[in-house]
């Protein structure tokens, strides 16, 4: 039996992951990851890293972040505490859907989860106060291929749902779409 449902969001692109947790009157048991459980939605490889974000004020906003070659990575982020709006951008090489995004709400209280595959810049919003969230990685981090986009870039046309409250720094900087963007190979 499954312990996950899984929606597509874009063909080849992210799906949404909700847990189907189990429970009595002790409480409940959710499974957070499986590898086979979650290969046909997209995920390969091992996990190779697992980090924690914590994020203490709502509006906050965090992205547009991905990883070029050789270090691309699929990605599920779980929502553990409060609630975020979570987008994904397709920036692949060579996709018809290239700078397509998909967006969803994830929350502690539904249980979703997102899984991002390679090719896709990542983001999100914090919805509430106190948000946590958890997230498995098919490959570790390698600050020298990191990348970003700019999250208010008009060629991104994303739609943040709160006016942002703090972005970071580094986060304002990230480029906006050159007119020759050809994409990231993975």
């Amino acid at each position: 039996m499954s312990r996950f449902a899984i929606e597509p969001l874009m063909p080849g692109g992210p799906a949404r992951v909700i847990r189907k947790p189990i429970g009595d009157a002790r409480g409940s048991f959710a499974r957070l990851f499986c590898a086979d459980e979650l290969a046909d939605a997209g995920w390969s490889g091992p996990v190779a890293q697992t980090n924690l974000s914590i994020t203490s004020q709502r509006g906050t906003l965090r992205g547009m972040h991905f990883q070029r070659p050789p270090h691309v990575e699929t990605k599920l982020v779980l929502c553990l505490a409060g609630a975020v709006w979570d987008i994904a951008v397709d920036i692949r090489a060579g996709s018809r859907a290239r700078l397509a995004h998909v967006a969803a709400e994830l929350s502690a209280e539904d249980g979703a989860a997102m899984l991002i595959p390679p090719g896709f810049a990542h983001g999100f919003q914090t919805l509430t106060d106190n948000v946590q969230l958890l997230y498995f990685h098919s490959a570790a981090h390698a600050p020298e291929a990191e990348g970003g986009l700019d999250p208010f870039d008009p060629a991104l046309a994303l739609v943040w749902p709160l006016e942002p409250t703090v972005i970071s720094d580094r986060d304002r900087r990230w480029p906006r779409i050159a007119g020759d963007f050809q994409g990231v190979s993975v």
